[in-house]
């Protein structure tokens, strides 16, 4: 893998964190201001646009940035940028997956719509932490032993094709029988109704836990799971550290907009699973020839695109001809 040094300066980090800072206060200002409400298609839609603005004007600072270094030049800022931009693209793809979960969490703890908003944007808080972790977890294992992006690979292929052999479609998990849901049930005190948003109330004199807070840890465990895919995919795009961590984050800030613009429609993207699935078993490939072929990120990105816009058509192409036999 042909790599360029990292761009992680002191000066790159604080500009990243306090973006994101800034960002989660209007977050936060925004839903405080709202107060709890049913997120509509059109405000999902707004927010969406906004963080891939602000994703995107992040890419572009980082350019004129390394552009304008005579350490880096525009050979690398390029490079950097187009790193940037395929592993932000190739997060949002595997993070579709996450959307079915949510619904699944929802449906089965029957959530409100008008309090998923809250407990989505504390999931995504969450996110971050676990996540900030496991890349610089993943980027020192890496530095130190590079055979483990092969490692990384064949878990990528493996995953890819058990998707494919499945038809597209992962067995739904029976929460009832979640073992970690039980374990919290059995050690910790849960009011058996919601209390609105809360995640603890006061029931005869005692402080306990709300249903709320076993849906926020469903939400952070089952982000967990899909980071065991979406991370290592990121480091076969690039194992700079500041182009994981920037590029990973920015596409779990926009999840939660995400999810209120496709929750409706979902179901709708019946082969979009074949896409994800074939993504990942190219990533896994990438990774595993990388040694004695040079795929180059541009090619990559080409590759994500060119099938979740494939998976993505065919789905619609199928749900119209099935409509129209209905109708006939």
């Amino acid at each position: 893998m042909v790599e360029h040094p990292s761009v992680g300066t002191p000066l790159f980090y604080g500009v990243f964190f306090a973006a994101i800072l800034v960002m989660i206060a209007v977050d936060m200002l925004s839903l405080k201001k709202t107060g709890a409400h049913k997120v509509s298609v059109k405000e999902a839609l707004a927010w969406s646009c906004v963080w891939v603005a602000v994703s995107c004007a992040f890419a572009g600072w980082l350019y004129f940035e390394l552009a304008g270094n005579p350490l880096y030049g525009h050979d690398i800022a390029k490079q950097k940028t187009l790193e940037f931009f395929t592993g932000y693209v190739l997060e949002k793809s595997l993070a579709v997956d996450n959307i079915f979960v949510f619904l699944m969490i929802f449906s089965y703890f029957k959530v409100q719509p008008q309090y998923q908003h809250r407990v989505l944007l504390y999931g995504v808080f969450g996110a971050i932490v676990l996540r900030m972790i496991m890349i610089f977890i993943g980027a020192a294992l890496v530095s130190r032993f590079e055979w483990i992006l092969y490692v990384f690979g064949a878990f990528l292929l493996y995953t890819g094709v058990k998707m494919i052999k499945s038809g597209g479609d992962d067995d739904e998990e029976d929460l009832s029988k979640n073992k970690l849901l039980n374990w919290v049930k059995g050690h910790i005190r849960v009011s058996e109704n919601f209390h609105g948003e809360k995640f603890f109330t006061v029931e005869n004199g005692k402080r306990i836990a709300t249903p709320m807070l076993l849906v926020l840890m469903m939400i952070e465990m089952s982000d967990v799971i899909f980071a065991v895919d979406s991370i290592p995919a990121i480091f076969a795009v690039t194992t700079d550290p500041f182009i994981v961590l920037t590029s990973n984050i920015f596409a779990i800030l926009g999840l939660r907009a995400m999810y209120f613009l496709l929750a409706d429609i979902a179901d709708r993207f019946v082969f979009l699973k074949f896409g994800l699935a074939f993504v990942l078993s190219f990533i896994g490939i990438k990774m595993l020839i990388m040694h004695w072929v040079h795929i180059p990120v541009g090619v990559s990105l080409s590759v994500v695109f060119g099938a979740l816009g494939v998976s993505i058509l065919i789905s619609l192409m199928y749900n119209r001809r099935k409509k129209n036999g209905q109708a006939s």
